[in-house]
C-alpha cells in the first residue's frame, strides 16, 4: 500500500463502527444511502463510503431549508453546546465534547501549550471561528483573550498588559495589529507564535510576519467540518487530521484521487451525533508527494489552490453570487451593481459599484442605504461607489486579487 492508501484504510473500522449505526439513526444520511442504492449495512469500509455522491454546501443549505434547522443530519438525543450560522444561511451545531472542532492538534504543532496567553482575533458572533480556536487552545491549557475582530487600540493594550505570547487570526489582521502597535509607540508586541488561517499567506507576507513573530504556522479548515490540515515545523504542506477522513476528489464524478492530482477537498467526519459524510468543501487542493521530514504519518495537502464554484473568500468569509443577489434585491433604488475584490498591503478590500434606478436619487443617501443593507445582510463592511453605468454583462462579483 502507498502511504495515502494506508491512511484511507485506517478509517475502515470507523466506517463500520460509527457510520453504519449512524446511518440507521440519522434520516438524511439514510436517504443519501438509499439514493446511491445502499443500505446502512453496506457501510463496512471507506470504499463503500466513496460510493456516495459528494454533498455540496449548497446541497446542505437546501436540506436545512426543507428540514430545519439541520437538514435531518442531527442524531436523535444529540447533545449540542452551541449553534453557529454561516452565510447561506447555514447552521452548524457544535457537539458537547472537548475540542469539538479539533483545533488542538494544529495549535500544538505550532508550539501552543500551557503557559501561553493567546490573543484570539477571530469573530465570536455567529461564526464558529472564535470558539473553534478557543476550545482548541483551552484543550492545551492555554489562557485565551477573546479579542475578536474590532478595536486595534484595545487589542494592542490587552496584548501588552496581559503579556500575550501567542496570536490566532487572519494573517492580514496580525500584520495590521503589529503595525498599529508601532504607530501607538511603546514596547513592541512579543508574540512567540501565531496560528493564521482563513486567507492565503503569500511568501511576501509570511516573510514580513516571521521577522516579527517567532513561529508562524498555517492551518486549514471550514465552519462545517473544523480542522482539515495544519503545518508542522517543516512547513511543507498541511497535515490532514488523524480523526477525519480528508480526500481530494475529481470534479466530475467525485472519485478520490490517489495520484496526487488536483481536485476538491472532501471530508467525512466520524460523529454519531452529526455525521457529515463526503462533504465537499468547494476548495481545490492536492496531496503533496513523499513523506514529511517531521515524521508525522498523515498525508499533506499542498495548500489552497482555488475554489470549485463561484463563491470567493473575503476577509476569511465566503461571498457567493446567490447571497449577493438576494441582498441587493432589497435595494430597489439600484438598477445595476457589481462587487469588486482587491488586495492592498495584504488586506482584502471590498467595493460595491451601484447604478441608481432613476434620475434624482441622492448619491450620498443611496450609498449609505446600500452600505447598511450589505453590512446587515452579508456581514461585510464595504465601500460603496455610485456610478452612472456599468459595462454590459458585468459579473456580480469580480476578484482582482493577486497573491504574491
Amino acid at each position: 500500500m502507498t502511504p495515502l492508501e494506508e491512511y484511507r484504510a485506517a478509517f475502515d473500522e470507523k466506517v463500520f463502527e460509527v457510520l453504519r449505526p449512524a446511518a440507521e439513526a440519522v434520516p438524511a444520511l439514510a436517504a443519501r444511502l438509499a439514493q446511491a442504492g445502499l443500505v446502512p449495512d453496506d457501510l463496512v469500509d471507506v470504499a463503500a463510503v466513496d460510493r456516495l455522491p459528494v454533498l455540496s454546501k449548497d446541497d446542505l443549505i437546501d436540506l436545512q431549508a426543507k428540514d430545519p434547522p439541520f437538514g435531518g443530519y442531527l442524531a436523535p438525543g444529540a447533545e449540542i453546546r452551541r449553534i453557529f450560522q454561516s452565510p447561506g444561511p447555514l447552521y452548524e451545531p457544535e457537539p458537547d465534547v472537548a475540542d469539538a472542532w479539533r483545533a488542538g492538534p494544529a495549535l500544538e504543532a505550532a508550539g501552543f501549550g500551557p503557559g501561553d496567553t493567546v490573543l484570539n482575533c477571530f469573530g465570536y458572533h455567529l461564526s464558529p471561528a472564535g470558539v473553534m480556536f478557543e476550545e482548541g487552545a483551552r484543550a492545551l491549557g492555554c489562557r485565551v483573550v477573546p479579542a475578536g475582530v474590532g478595536n486595534f487600540d484595545l487589542a494592542v493594550r490587552a496584548a501588552r498588559d496581559l503579556g500575550v505570547t501567542a496570536y490566532i487570526g487572519l494573517p492580514s489582521y496580525l500584520k495590521a495589529l503589529l503595525e498599529k502597535a508601532d504607530d501607538l509607540g511603546g514596547p513592541p508586541l512579543r508574540f512567540e507564535r501565531a496560528m493564521v488561517t482563513a486567507e492565503p499567506l503569500p511568501p511576501s507576507l509570511r516573510s514580513w510576519l516571521e521577522e516579527r513573530v517567532g513561529v508562524v504556522r498555517q492551518m486549514y479548515g471550514t465552519a462545517e467540518s473544523g480542522t482539515l490540515g495544519y503545518e508542522c515545523g517543516a512547513a511543507s504542506g498541511l497535515h490532514v487530521p488523524h480523526d477525519a477522513l480528508v480526500e481530494v476528489c475529481t470534479l466530475d464524478d467525485g472519485a478520490p484521487r490517489l495520484d496526487g492530482g488536483e481536485g476538491q477537498v472532501v471530508v467525512t467526519l466520524f460523529s454519531a451525533h452529526y455525521p457529515m459524510v463526503r462533504f465537499g468543501t468547494g476548495d481545490l487542493s492536492a496531496f503533496a508527494p513523499g513523506e514529511c521530514s517531521c515524521g508525522r504519518p498523515t498525508p499533506r495537502l499542498v495548500g489552497w489552490l482555488g475554489r470549485t464554484g463561484e463563491a470567493v473568500k473575503v476577509r476569511g468569509m465566503f461571498l457567493h453570487p446567490r447571497q449577493v443577489t438576494g441582498v441587493m434585491a432589497q435595494v430597489p433604488s439600484v438598477s445595476a451593481y457589481r462587487f469588486l475584490i482587491d488586495r492592498v498591503d495584504h488586506r482584502d478590500v471590498l467595493r460595491c459599484e451601484v447604478v441608481p434606478a432613476a434620475e434624482g436619487i441622492d448619491p450620498g443617501h443611496l450609498a449609505t442605504e446600500v452600505h447598511d443593507t450589505i453590512r446587515s445582510g452579508l456581514r461585510f463592511d464595504v465601500e460603496v461607489l455610485v456610478v452612472t453605468a456599468l459595462e454590459a454583462g458585468a459579473a456580480p462579483i469580480t476578484d482582482l486579487r493577486t497573491w504574491d
